[in-house]
């Protein structure tokens, strides 16, 4: 990993944004590559779809539309170990996307005057879920559970055929849509995916839907960029980060085995450790070279490590720490710092926070009960995780009676004619003129 030193350095916001590592070349490549592959979705449909599984998947003549008869088959044979810890994940995940949904609320602004905030579902969901070099069978309730707590009655699920499962979804993904009653699912990967919820797919029976989410690459991050405005979307979700900040009582192979869970998911993954201890970095780089040399996945954490967007960044002090966080705005961020309770009000942007070196975040992947779809790529400076809120539109509806209208009927007049819109003025006038 490489070494960012930032001691004795005053920085400027800018120049901290600066300071934070990003494999910025792999993002543009990415979203260029992702509005080819959604361009011919839109053009040219199955055929484009299945050129892409070709390309991408090595699969041919599969089922696009899975059958009924796959989920039933994945469910019969899921594992009941993995099956037991779905359903626990799907109960949790639950509970804590109920607290999401916001309960109408009425403003009585005056006598006659009222105006109700509510929260409209949407009509219908795409879920993405990746099946390529890890088949997230828990992103199934990461993505359906928080939508179904919204109140969306129409969710379609889509995931990469899988050579090695004759051109099947990945099995463990197909048992996780069954248990959550999910019946219209696809077998396709990547961008094409995204560009398939976008648009729709006559020939194979898919309709546009209005959201999309879940998370993915580098690729399908940038294609929900390519699709926005025609659809809505969560945030770019795209290859996975986790930033560790830590002091000098932190354990070093705690955290070198955080950063190694996160760098198995993608060449792409970014891996970062914050700290004003010299001596903790230098034992923490011993250990995740260890823990790189153990895992099972040890190219793809090799290569992830060694990207520009991983580093060890030494600061001086804390506050130094925190500035850095906050530009960073990491996915995943975790404080393993002797007061992490106490600081973690500081850390304001990141997608979620896992306080403490018991928190890792392989528990908030899995078993916490919060959402493991995060924004990536800095945008937890301004956009939420994976929500119920995600699937919901808050609307107004106002409703004012005559006698409600009469006392703000001279302001508004007042307020048309400084705008130049005297029309705007006459509309509320014609309410009190009498007919002809």
């Amino acid at each position: 990993m490489q070494i960012i030193d930032l001691r004795e350095r005053s920085l400027t916001p800018a120049e901290m944004l600066a300071a934070v590592p990003r494999a910025a070349a792999a993002r543009a490549e990415a979203l260029a590559a992702a509005t080819e592959i959604v361009a011919a979705v839109r053009d040219r449909g199955e055929e484009a779809l299945r050129d892409q599984a070709e390309r991408f998947d090595a699969v041919t003549g599969h089922d696009i539309r899975v059958p009924a008869a796959h989920l039933d088959e994945a469910l019969a044979a899921v594992d009941p170990e993995v099956r037991a810890a779905l359903e626990v994940a799907i109960e949790r995940v639950r509970r804590a996307s109920g607290a999401q949904v916001p309960e109408p609320r009425i403003t009585e602004i005056g006598p006659g005057a009222r105006i109700e905030q509510r929260w409209q579902p949407v009509g219908r969901v795409g879920v993405y879920i990746p099946g390529g070099k890890a088949p997230l069978a828990s992103s199934v309730v990461m993505n359906v559970v928080p939508a179904q707590v919204a109140g969306v009655t129409r969710i379609a699920l889509a995931s990469p055929p899988q050579q090695s499962a004759g051109g099947r979804v990945h099995p463990t993904i197909l048992a996780a849509a069954a248990l959550l009653g999910i019946d219209e699912v696809y077998a396709i990967g990547g961008a094409g995916a995204i560009g398939a919820f976008a648009y729709g797919v006559d020939a194979i029976g898919l309709d546009p839907v209005d959201v999309i989410s879940g998370p993915g690459n580098n690729y399908v991050a940038s294609a929900k960029r390519v699709v926005a405005g025609v659809v809505g979307t969560d945030s770019e979700a795209g290859a996975t980060e986790i930033l560790v900040v830590a002091d000098a009582h932190a354990d070093p192979r705690l955290i070198a085995a955080d950063l190694v869970s996160q760098a198995e998911h993608d060449e792409q993954a970014s891996a970062v450790l914050v700290t004003d201890s010299p001596g903790l970095a230098d034992r923490v780089a011993v250990a995740v070279a260890d823990a790189a040399e153990r895992t099972a996945h040890t190219a793809r954490v090799g290569a992830a490590l060694a990207g520009p967007q991983s580093a060890i960044v030494l600061v001086d002090d804390r506050d130094t720490a925190v500035a850095f966080s906050n530009a960073y705005a990491p996915e995943h961020l975790e404080l393993h710092l002797e007061d992490a309770r106490n600081a973690a009000s500081r850390f304001t942007s990141a997608g979620a926070v896992f306080v403490g070196d018991q928190t890792p975040v392989s528990l908030g992947d899995y078993m916490a009960g919060s959402n493991h779809v995060l924004p990536t790529g800095g945008q937890a400076r301004y956009a939420p995780g994976l929500g119920a809120y995600t699937f919901l539109r808050p609307q107004q509806v106002i409703s004012y009676d005559h006698d409600a209208l009469a006392t703000v009927r001279d302001g508004i007049v007042a307020l048309a004619e400084a705008e130049l819109l005297p029309a705007h003025g006459d509309a509320v006038q014609a309410r009190f003129a009498t007919p002809a």
